[in-house]
This record gives C-alpha cells, structure tokens and sequence, in this order.
C-alpha cells in the first residue's frame, strides 16, 4: 500500500504577488518600443535562513529583489542599476560572487557581446568581458565552481570564462566552437558535475560538449591562449523540429524545448552516465558521416550497427505558446524535495508539474489494478488524485460539504480512501472518466501523450508571456518574468490564511 506523504511536500506554488517595473520607453529606440523582462534568477549563496532575493533583467536595467513571507506586500526592491552602453539591450544574467570578499555579482549579457559583471551591493560595473562576435542571449554558472561562466551567443559559439584572478590575463579559458552548432545560440546549461554543458539554439541542433581541464594560471606575460573543443560528445537534430530555445539536466537526463511545439521533452542520452570518467577530446565523433542526425561517443554507431543514441521518456504539455520562442522552463530539483517544473506560455499561464507524483500515482494505480488484491479493502489515494464525480444540481448542501472536502484535500495532500462511483470500471473502482483524467496528468507509459500540468495559475494581464521562470534555492518561492515589465510572484509551504483565500479571485489561481 502506498504510504501517505506529509501534505507540504505535495504543494505547489499559488500566486502571492505580481510586479510591474518602471518602463523602458525613454531608454530605447523609437522602432523598438517592446517592453519586457527576458531573465530572472535567484542568488543561490546566501544562507537559507535569510530571505531570498533575485534578479531581473530588462533590455536596459537590472533590479534586485528580496521576498518574505512577513512583509505584505512580498517583496523590497533592494537595489536598480541600468546599462546606459548605447548598443545594450541585454536579455540575460546569471549570479556569482568576489572570489576573495564573497560580495554578490551578477553578470549581464545581450546584444553587445559584453558580459558585464556588477557589484550588486553597490550597483557598481567591476568588469567587462569581451570576445563574442555576437548578441549573448545566455549565461550559466558552473555549479561546482561559482567562478566560471558559461556564454551562448549568436556567433555559434559557447565561451567558458574565468572570474579567478589567476586568469585576469586570459578571462576565456575554453571555447566549444567549430563542428557543434550552424546557426545563433539561444540557451546554455551546465551538468551538477561541473564538467559538461549543454546548447541549442536556432539550428535545431541539442550539443553536450565535455570541458577540459582548466589552463594553468596565466599571470605570466604569455598567459595561454583558450583551449578550443571543435567536436561535442554528444550532437543531435531529431529531437526538435524547431529553434530549441531552452535546455536543462535533470540529473543525467535531459529536458528541451522547441518553439511551435508546445511540448517541453524529456529524454536520454543513451551510454552517458556522470559517474564515468569524462570521456577524452579524441573520443567526439566527427562530422566525417553528414547523415547522421544524430552523433555520439556514448553509444558510438559503427559499420555494421547504429544501436540507439538517445530515448525519448516524456512529454509535457505547454499548450499557446504560438510563434514565441525564448519562452524558458525552469526545474527546481533538491535531493530532499520533490522535483517540480515550472513554465509560463504566451496566453497568461504557469504550468506545473510534480515529478514525484509520477511515480506516486504509477504505484497507486498499480495496486488498484492488482487482481489479486482484497477489493473489500480501501487503498490509501493521494488527496491531489481527487476523482470526478457528478452530482445532482440540486443537492446543494451535498455539493458544498463536497466541494469543501475535496478543496481541503487537495490543497494539504492528506489521502483518502477509494471513493464508489457510479458508472465505474469494476476492475478498478473509478469511472472511466475520472482515469482517463489520471491518464493525462500521471501516466508515464504512453510516450506520445503529452502530460497535462498538475497544477496552473492564470495571470489578469491579458496576453502575458512568460520568459523566464526562477526558483528560490529552497522551492518556496517562485518568479516568472516576462512582457510588459512584469514579474510573478508565487509561493508555497505559506501559511494559509483564510481571510486572503477569501479575497483571491478563483481565476487568478487554479490548482488542479
């Protein structure tokens, strides 16, 4: 029997605040009047008792935000800055810190193909990197080294730079140029190893490249020049039909979208695994067979076989995102915590999943199922797995102790026992309908449906389109920016106040 889990890990976020930041308009070319917020990332060093705070980049300004569950309204605005570079329209940032007086650094990146690195404190610019020859349009930290930066532009090519003073001299310590990608990058990600990095961008083309070990120190007068990996390990364009704007590990499996999709993919690079020794520079296939859509060392093909190279595992649903792209998910994934994923489309929606309920709702359907079980006997149902039951118009009082009983359910995550419908399958207990709804939500076993979202918030703002989604480092807060200069602010582990649920629109947060 499946054993109940306490009810705050199964919550997911709800709206607690919405931003509008001051406009642009003044600060842009009069053919270029769009307004928007195209990143947002917490920082990720602060101790966690301490309340969070996060970043936001517009195409000419930086504010810095912090967030408690004390203060109404939610948030402080600590800090604003702006690029006042003639050519910077940025549109993407990513979070380190002074190597020897740990202050907080965000660096920024767009449309010049700088990356400025500010003293958040002070709201100050310390350092310019430059070599791109082209827009930047992502930044990564590395995980296991806060002082390395990964850039994506639209030169084709991924820079890794070095903040650590031994490298002052020659800031770029590694290029993945050459036979990787055709056309722009749009996003970047690193593996929680530190040791390999994915990108995608405009040609369709998902690239995992392994990093080198770093140049000595380059004090010197002759400090070394970049080390240049020209083949990535791993090269594909089968998975995605469509510019691939927004890539991510989740462990060492991999999560990508496309625009004109509406999916957000979740698969495997079939012979990778983080636990062997990173694979040699010489052990990257090469461009010598062009046919092949898809290239790897992890599952090398030969002459005589080509044995699978990737699985696609799963899809989820991210219905109107239309023609957009640089529309980006975001997976908060913590050891201790459930992972959950987050995106915002281009009609006003954030979607979200809870990947642990997978595997809860595959173990409780499968005992359900068992024909060898006592059917006299209730099973223990997650209180999120509510079944559909249609009742009477006039049943009011019925209807309010129900409505009542399955709010309250859902919203803690307490389990319940098996409820008897009428019109149920009799193998099962439940309607056909109501397991056709689980089926869309839940089921892992049909690869070519896509997996509907657990819960969703629906914005007031008509026509709001989410870029970019950030988690705090605990995943009790989370932010999604985007158009119209506006940030979403949405919670969870609250503590639930009645007299606000009163006052909060039903349409404002749809938990389902």
């Amino acid at each position: 029997m499946p054993s109940a889990i306490s009810s705050d890990e199964w919550d997911l976020p709800r709206l607690k605040a919405s931003i509008g930041f001051e406009d642009d308009y003044q600060y842009l070319a009069s053919d270029d009047q769009d307004t928007e917020f195209f990143d947002v990332k917490f920082y990720p060093y602060g101790d966690a008792s301490h309340d969070p705070v996060f970043a936001a980049v517009s195409k000419k300004h930086v504010v810095i935000y912090r967030l408690s569950s004390k203060a109404n309204p939610p948030y402080e605005l600590v800090q604003l800055f702006r690029d006042d570079d003639k050519e910077a329209l940025n549109c993407s940032c990513t979070w380190t810190k002074d190597p020897e007086t740990e202050v907080p650094y965000l660096c920024v990146a767009g449309r010049d193909a700088k990356i400025k690195v500010y003293d958040v404190v002070h709201g100050k610019l310390v350092k310019v990197l430059v070599g791109h020859g082209g827009e930047i349009n992502d930044l990564a930290t590395c995980p296991t080294n806060f002082l390395l930066i990964a850039s994506a532009s639209e030169d084709t090519t991924v820079r890794i730079w070095s903040l650590d003073p031994a490298h002052s001299k020659q800031p770029c310590v590694c290029l993945l140029a050459g036979e990787g990608h055709s056309s722009g990058l749009l996003t970047v990600a690193f593996h929680n190893s530190g040791r390999y990095v994915l990108s995608a961008g405009h040609d369709n083309v998902i690239c995992l490249w392994t990093l080198p070990n770093l140049p000595p120190e380059s004090n010197g007068q002759n400090p070394p020049k970049p080390i240049v990996i020209h083949y990535p390990h791993f090269f594909t364009s089968e998975v995605h039909s469509g510019i691939v704007d927004c890539v991510a590990f989740f462990g060492d499996l991999v999560l990508s979208r496309a625009c004109h999709e509406d999916i957000i993919v979740l698969w495997r690079i079939e012979g990778f695994s983080s636990h062997d020794p990173p694979p040699e520079i010489s052990e990257a296939p090469t461009t010598s067979d062009t046919e092949r859509l898809t290239r790897s060392a992890f599952a090398p093909a030969t002459a005589s076989a080509c044995p699978p190279q990737y699985t696609r595992l799963l899809e989820f649903w991210t219905p109107h995102c239309g023609h957009q792209f640089y529309l980006r998910f975001k997976l908060f994934h913590d050891k201790d915590k459930h992972p959950v994923l987050a995106f915002g489309n281009a009609k006003a929606m954030i979607f979200f999943w809870d990947l642990a309920r997978l595997g809860s709702y595959h173990d409780f359907i499968s005992e359900v199922r068992d024909p060898a079980r006592d059917k006299s006997q209730p099973i223990n149902r997650p209180g999120w797995l509510a079944p559909i039951n249609h009742r009477h118009k006039g049943d009011a009082v019925s209807k309010l102790k129900d409505a009542v009983s399955d709010r309250e359910s859902v919203a803690s995550g307490r389990t319940g026992s098996v409820d008897v419908e009428t019109h149920v399958d009799p193998n099962t207990n439940y309607s056909q309908e109501t397991l056709e709804s689980w089926e869309l939500k839940y089921d892992m076993t049909r690869v070519e449906e896509p997996i509907r979202a657990h819960a969703q918030s629906s914005i007031t703002v008509k026509d709001f389109v989410g870029r970019q989604v950030a988690w705090s480092a605990g995943g009790d807060w989370c932010v999604v920016v985007g158009s119209k200069n506006l940030a979403i602010i949405l919670q969870r582990w609250a503590k639930k106040d009645r007299a606000d649920d009163k006052d909060k629109k039903p349409s404002q947060d749809r938990q389902t």
